[in-house]
């Protein structure tokens, strides 16, 4: 019963001082912090998340409570010098869990603040919002490990994966930059410095435009010339699955929109908010109800990969559009390529990156599941492409596209085509062979224009698997071939066809 007090649930409602006052210990709380001090010591993350007993622990879960409440040292934020020309503060922001700030440079370049812990209520229904529910997603914020961020840019950088440098500071109560109500819940807390937009790799030729989800998808759906650069989505997606970051819904990218010099654009990944790499849920009992049982995506990290289709479900909508393409010799090749660059010494040296203090709880720990994880990479990247192979979609534009599908016994082509180009390889922007051992159904969806669906048989016996299911768009879309034969089902107008990005997670 003490351990589910713990929880608000002896007394059904919320806990109303949930969180520490500030980062410094109470006891010297009342103490100023000498205006010239350029570091704090004995600050902590969230010491709120290590006050309950072993009971709890064990029927909760451990977590990263240790972590969370260790002693450290981190430097005071000071707007004005923290780089060349300062930092003036902006419009404060944040999903459902975070806090942040945008900041600009007189120069125009933006970074944000974003505090290291995190208060999900705003996740939280309403009605529900007085009831223990709330301490039970506040104290879950202790399964992510607070310092991880730190860790993530060196390892991405091994790999060229654009990717944010995240720097830990504590903002002094006191400071005159955060004394509007709006900062208050930045004062005396720990926060990442970070560039707005993830660094492209500087071989990338990265210079282009920076959008969302939303209108880097829309692009693609606006016109052929605007694609996907699907090699690297499938490096930044198997970094995530290596990092064990599940928490990769559209809300978790931008997109770099890079002009090609003939035309078009090439539109390529730039991951953001690295909160949940190295999650650990499964380590009490009702954290192991709620991991396996009731939300089973928020996976633990461990030596092991968890269940695939779990680990990656949040991405499934990006996944499903942006790595159809890929052949599985593609995704063999980006694992392998990945493990040379990952090395036991670039993982220690990243992992180091923790405070030395919470270092000593986790780090080596850490240091061999990812030695253990980055191993067994490629097979892990295997089970992925043949998780999507199972099932791939194939989408046209907003214009007048054909389809062209080749049915063979032992293999289906398809291949997407501008309606008046000519019926060329060159002239495809979408080709693959998909084989009968590794799909069992293909989607075809026309969105805008008059699309054409042309089905042909090639052999004496009637091709029948995979089967095509093709979903026409609201124009005068058509189904043409001879003997196109069964396992081929056709809906005109069909109101799959749109964009499902209209129901994606807020950022």
């Amino acid at each position: 019963m003490t351990a589910l007090a713990g929880l608000g649930i002896g007394s059904g409602c919320v806990r109303k001082q949930f969180f520490q006052p500030d980062a410094r210990p109470d006891a010297v709380l009342t103490q100023p912090l000498p205006a010239a001090a350029d570091s704090v010591r004995g600050v902590t993350a969230g010491r709120h998340y290590a006050r309950h007993g072993r009971l709890y622990q064990a029927l909760v879960g451990r977590h990263y409570r240790s972590s969370w409440a260790v002693p450290i040292t981190v430097p005071v934020l000071r707007l004005p010098s923290v780089r060349p020309g300062g930092l003036t503060p902006g419009k404060v922001g944040g999903g459902f869990n975070s806090t942040s700030l945008s900041l600009s440079t007189p120069n125009g370049s933006a970074y944000m603040l974003r505090t290291v812990d995190k208060d999900p209520i705003r996740a939280t229904p309403k009605l529900l919002r007085g009831t223990f529910l709330v301490n039970a997603l506040r104290d879950n914020i202790s399964a992510t490990q607070p310092y991880g961020p730190l860790v993530v840019q060196p390892l991405a950088q091994a790999v060229g994966v654009p990717r944010a440098a995240p720097r830990l500071f504590y903002v002094r109560p006191d400071d005159p930059n955060f004394q509007s109500d709006s900062l208050r819940l930045f004062r005396g807390q720990l926060a990442y410095l970070e560039e707005r937009y993830a660094v492209a790799p500087a071989a990338s030729g990265a210079a282009g435009k920076v959008v969302g989800s939303k209108p880097a998808f829309a692009a693609v759906v606006a016109t052929p010339d605007q694609q996907f650069d699907q090699r690297a989505l499938l490096r930044a997606r198997l970094l995530d699955a290596w990092l064990g970051d599940w928490d990769r819904h559209p809300g978790q990218w931008n997109w770099n929109v890079r002009p090609q010099p003939e035309s078009g654009a090439s539109i390529s990944p730039l991951p953001k908010d690295r909160d949940m790499v190295f999650y650990r849920l499964d380590d009490g009992v009702l954290g192991w109800l709620v991991g396996h049982l009731a939300i089973p995506h928020w996976t633990t990290f461990r030596a092991r990969y968890p269940k695939l289709a779990h680990l990656m479900s949040n991405g499934h909508y990006l996944d499903t559009r942006g790595l159809n393409q890929l052949s599985r010799a593609e995704y063999k090749a980006e694992a392998l390529a990945m493990q040379q660059l990952l090395p036991d010494a670039v993982i220690s040296t990243a992992v180091h990156r923790i405070p030395s203090a919470a270092f000593a709880l986790e780090g080596p720990g850490i240091i061999a599941a990812l030695q253990a994880r980055r191993d067994n990479l490629p097979a892990f990247a295997d089970g992925f492409y043949q998780h999507l192979a199972r099932r791939p979609m194939v989408a046209g534009t907003a214009l007048p596209e054909r389809f062209v599908v080749h049915r063979y016994s032992d293999s289906t082509v398809v291949a997407v085509y501008p309606a008046q180009a000519a019926i060329s390889q060159q002239n495809a922007f979408f080709h693959r062979t998909f084989f009968p051992a590794e799909t069992k159904e293909i989607q075809l969806e026309g969105l805008g224009g008059d699309d054409v669906f042309t089905i042909e048989q090639h052999g004496q016996k009637t091709v029948s698997r995979p089967v095509l299911r093709i979903y026409g768009g609201p124009d005068a879309d058509e189904l043409q071939g001879s003997k196109y034969g069964r396992g081929v089902h056709f809906s005109q107008g069909s109101a799959r066809a749109k964009d499902a990005f209209d129901k994606s997670p807020k950022e």
